[in-house]
């Protein structure tokens, strides 16, 4: 069976193959940290898709990572919503206006709720750039629904979870272990649309 196999085209669309050619065309959304974007397969975040962020503990500089982008989206001419699912505190408002985050386009989900449900909605709603949310476990096909979903609402989703998680199966397309270090973290590439591995030790601007 060659690739112009009904069911071969099926098999290549489905998000956790990774094709050499298409990733060559792909153009990701700059992080704001250029070591970091020559790390990626797409030399930046991806715009569509999950991507899972693992931490020794949540609030270990993870954010820091995602700041500039955050900025660069809300601040965008057509801008959709930013939306927080369960963030383990509530996000500091003047500390994400200094980064260049434009608070009118935030939005945050409290704990409290279901927040694996509430991250995949808002994922698929169509109506958001970008999705964070804080789950402490998940099963596999869990994850698999979250990708869908924000492949679907064509939507960078940015699941945090703890580093233990990082010996699971998941369908999200990246998967970064963070390690806080002075002044920097430490950033683990662990799974993402191309062959490349390995460790990042990046600092935090001004530090």
């Amino acid at each position: 069976m060659g690739v112009g196999n009904p069911k071969i085209a099926r098999l290549l669309e489905h998000p956790a193959i990774w094709r050499g050619r298409s990733a060559a065309r792909r153009a990701g959304l700059r992080t704001g940290f250029a070591a970091l974007d020559a790390h990626l397969p797409d030399e930046g975040w991806p715009r569509t898709g999950l991507i899972e962020i693992l931490v020794v503990r949540f609030g270990s500089g993870e954010l820091t990572l995602l700041m500039p982008a955050l900025a660069a989206l809300t601040r965008a001419a057509a801008a959709r919503w930013c939306v927080w699912v369960a963030p383990p505190l509530v996000p500091f408002a003047p500390a994400l206006a200094a980064c260049g985050v434009m608070l009118d386009r935030v939005a945050v989900v409290a704990r409290g709720g279901p927040a694996l449900w509430a991250f995949e909605q808002t994922l698929g709603s169509g109506a958001c750039d970008a999705v964070l949310g804080w789950v402490r476990s998940a099963k596999a096909r869990e994850i698999r629904r979250l990708q869908l979903a924000a492949e679907r609402g064509r939507t960078l989703g940015v699941l945090f979870r703890p580093r233990r998680a990082a010996r699971e199966a998941s369908a999200a397309v990246l998967r970064l272990g963070v390690e806080p270090l002075a002044g920097g973290a430490r950033i683990t590439l662990i799974k993402g649309r191309s062959p490349r591995r390995g460790v990042l030790d990046l600092r935090w601007a001004g530090d």
